[in-house]
């Protein structure tokens, strides 16, 4: 061990002073700077009571319990000698995704650490939900919290103190990435205001959440006994080389000062605000330095910058040297081999690391605990509902709530977005004869525990059975209920869109032929049908980028039922943006769902909108291009560098809807689009700047998330909106702002009321210093600029019926 220690010793530097910033573009591609000591957990605001508990358990621990000493716990029945380190994980025997283990003359129990944010992975009697991306078609923040608590009440029922999401990054910069679906948005303001709501939610159940953000790295948060995990923090923008392999280093995301605050950055200020208490390093490298050693991100930004007082975990095996410790990183996962452990205990000794720093990472993990009241008798013993194996005898622990059923198929209903209904082919009226066709409709195969093979289950790949889950742009072998990997769902019960189907023929008798095989099925297609429904997905998982956008298989299938059907409804489970030029000009394909993501209730969602039980509502957390190419430079992920690849973003926070605004290029469906069964109106748009004018810079005190008057409120907007249909239904109103100097119009706010027909209500927009500020690079601060700022209202991001100005 003493080799390892003196080799990773070599790359620690000299605390400084005086933190160091990337200036300007021309240096954004420079090393990371040094940014040390780590600062301390100070106990400030919300996390006083937690502080003070944390260190009074703390200053009994010894310098071995805290990084590195034996003990004798009993796991499983049986008595064993595990190595007990608060700072690393250990292997517990039991089906948590990572677990720390407690120290019982202390009365701490340990932690169990799980997958993921759509659901709790890998065990039984558990729900699906719908996953990030659906959550972000939602555009409700209502929705997103109660969905934050239902998901909150099962981790706690199961033992799981730490949940592994939910995910603020990737950024989506990459628009093939393969974990954007984990994520909600492409745009950072939506998904840092839902991501947000879900970590309230979730930290209401006193369960902390580890939202996942890909500056690849991870972020913990909680609130009221909460725990939420911030995942990916950060940059973690693609999945080709996103960690080291061989010879071959992670790639780095090269990221400059102002769009490192604008747009990577901008998420996790709002979960860190919301009560963030973890935060999860990613695999990748940023600006050379790797994430889970970068003190730049972990000291300068998150722990002094944004105020954050919870600890730093390391994503599974991303920690790569001794010196991440003064970097910043508090705790490595599944383990700290071979780089802490006894190499701490040393480092203290011979006085090569201060003991300061090692307590700092046992009071952040501490308080964390404390502050998310998991100290409380009432929480459950760590990983008691995670069997480790679930084919032999174990106590049976029901996660789920039947009170949270409606939240669940309400975010599968919300996942959905309507994006085409010519001639009003939805909803249906009492069709007589309905065709399915399409290899989504129907339940994968080996997706039960008993049944997987290869994952089929635990990592979600049953709709790539057989298949190559790297390459293929589909899951052929059934519904997409969720997508691949850690962030997989694995529920008691589901309903595919073939059984609720069955279900709704058997209730409203009408006649359901079904072909779910047929490549082009021209013989199966009936020309009589009332509607022929055809299902189809694009696939995407962790480990690997999507290989395409759009798939010949899919737009054959689609153009071959519609060639003799006139009322041809094309539904796509969709882990990502799907592209639709293949057939959406089909005048026979009369309407368009993307489903994304639904989770267990995906076949009763589709159905209550197909029929009109529910009103669309979704809308697009994301651009569809018309053409793959017309993303440009955000299409592909990157892999310049040879053994050190290199990823740049010069497009800066033009991405998605700004950089098709900027380019001047017509999408397909624009940002924020979706259609619904009913018609709303926007009417009487009113600006009204706050009384006392604001400062150019903030200078209040550090809270958590920044400084204290970041959200000042500098103006309130208003409208009014009205249903002019004859269904009830709701709207996601969206506010947009053009910065002086600024090319393109950015997301500032959005509410989602529901209206009765006739029915109109007043809808209201408080704009903060940090909606209408950028990042200075010069002087180091959120700018609130003078200049007249451009303020637009409406249904879609270009579908924008009100303006105003506002002078600042």
């Amino acid at each position: 061990m003493l080799l390892p220690l003196l080799a990773s010793l070599a790359l620690l530097h000299p605390a400084v002073g005086r933190q160091t910033y990337l200036r300007s573009e021309a240096d954004a591609y420079q090393h990371s700077p040094d940014v040390l000591p780590s600062p301390q957990i100070s106990g400030q605001n919300e996390w006083a009571d937690a502080f003070v508990k944390a260190k009074a358990m703390v200053d009994q621990m010894t310098l071995e319990e805290k990084v590195n000493t034996r003990s004798s716990l009993t796991l499983l029945n049986c008595t064993d000698t595990v190595q007990v380190t608060l700072t690393g994980g250990v292997d517990l025997k039991s089906g948590c995704s990572g677990t720390i283990a407690g120290i019982p003359r202390l009365k701490f129990p340990g932690l169990c650490l799980n997958d993921a944010g759509n659901g709790v992975r890998a065990t039984d009697n558990v729900s699906g939900f719908a996953s990030g991306i659906g959550v972000g078609a939602s555009w409700n923040k209502d929705l997103a919290r109660k969905r934050g608590a239902a998901l909150g009440g099962e981790n706690r029922r199961k033992g799981v103190n730490v949940m592994l999401g939910p995910v603020v990054g990737p950024a989506w910069t990459v628009v093939k990435g393969g974990r954007n679906w984990e994520g909600s948005s492409a745009d950072p303001y939506l998904s840092g205001v839902l991501s947000a709501e879900t970590v309230r939610g979730v930290q209401s159940q006193n369960v902390m959440t580890s939202v996942k953000v890909c500056w690849q790295a991870l972020a913990v948060t909680w609130e009221d006994g909460a725990l939420t995990l911030l995942q990916h923090y950060i940059g973690n923008e693609q999945e080709l080389y996103r960690a080291p392999e061989g010879d071959i280093a992670a790639v780095s995301s090269n990221i400059d000062d102002k769009t490192m605050h604008e747009l990577y950055l901008w998420p996790f200020v709002d979960l860190v605000k919301a009560g963030a208490a973890n935060v999860m390093c990613s695999y990748n490298r940023l600006n050379q330095t790797y994430a889970c050693g970068n003190s730049k991100t972990l000291n300068g930004l998150l722990k002094t910058e944004l105020g954050f007082q919870g600890f730093v975990v390391s994503d599974w095996g991303a920690q790569h040297s001794f010196s991440d410790a003064p970097n910043g990183l508090d705790m490595g996962m599944p383990n700290s081999d071979p780089f802490w452990g006894a190499n701490l205990v040393n480092a203290v000794k011979n006085g090569t690391l201060a003991e300061s720093r090692v307590t700092d990472m046992a009071m952040r993990i501490i308080a964390s605990w404390y502050q998310l009241k998991q100290d409380d008798p009432s929480f459950p013993e760590p990983g008691i509902g995670m069997p480790g194996n679930l084919s032999a005898p174990h106590r049976i622990i029901e996660g789920r709530d039947p009170a949270d059923l409606p939240v669940i198929l309400q975010g599968a209903i919300e996942s959905h977005v309507l994006v085409k209904n010519d001639h009003n082919t939805l909803p249906l009226k009492a069709p007589k004869l309905v065709s399915v066709f399409g290899y989504s409709a129907n339940t994968p195969p080996a997706w039960t525990a008993a049944t997987d093979a290869d994952g089929t289950w635990r990592y979600g790949l049953a709709p790539v059975l057989g298949l190559d889950a790297a390459t293929s742009p589909i899951g052929g072998r059934g519904t997409m209920f969720g997508g691949g990997g850690s962030g997989a769902i694995t529920p008691q019960t589901h309903v595919s869109p073939q059984d609720a189907l069955v279900a709704r023929a058997a209730k409203d008798g009408f006649t359901l032929r079904q072909d779910l095989t047929s490549a082009t099925p021209t013989t199966t297609v009936d020309p009589a049908s009332d509607v022929c429904l055809v299902f189809g997905n694009a696939w995407a998982r962790e480990g690997n980028d999507r290989p395409q956008l759009e798939d010949a298989y899919t737009d054959s299938l689609v153009r071959a039922v519609a060639d003799r059907c006139a009322r041809t409804v094309v539904v796509l489970h969709n882990a990502g943006p799907r592209l639709v030029g293949g057939f959406a000009d089909d005048p026979n394909v009369t309407a368009i769902l993307f489903a994304h993501l639904p989770g267990q209730q995906a076949g009763d969602a589709v159905v209550a909108l197909l029929w009109g039980d529910a009103n669309p509502s979704g809308k697009l957390p994301y651009t569809v291009a018309r053409s793959a190419a017309d993303y440009g430079p955000l299409l592909d992920p990157q892999a310049q560098g040879g053994k050190s690849p290199q990823a740049y973003f010069p497009q800066g926070v033009y991405t998605d809807y700004k950089y098709f605004e900027r380019a001047h290029v017509a999408p397909q469906y624009e940002f924020g689009f979706g259609l619904s069964y009913t018609r709303f109106d926007y009417a009487d748009m009113v600006v009204r700047r706050a009384a006392a004018p604001a400062a150019e810079y903030p200078s209040g005190g550090v809270v958590s998330g920044g400084p204290s008057d970041l959200w000042d409120v500098v103006a309130t907007v208003k409208c009014t909106l009205v249903n002019g249909g004859k269904v009830a239904g709701a709207e996601a109103v969206q506010l947009y702002v053009r910065f002086p100097g600024m090319q393109a119009k950015q997301l500032r706010g959005f509410e989602k009321p529901v209206l009765r027909p006739g029915e109109s209500t007043e809808v209201s927009f408080e704009l903060t210093r940090r909606d209408l500020s950028v990042w200075n690079t010069d002087v180091q601060k959120w700018q609130l600029q003078r200049g007249s700022y451009q303020v637009y209202i409406g249904r879609s991001s270009s579908k924008l019926p009100l303006m105003a100005h506002l002078t600042v």
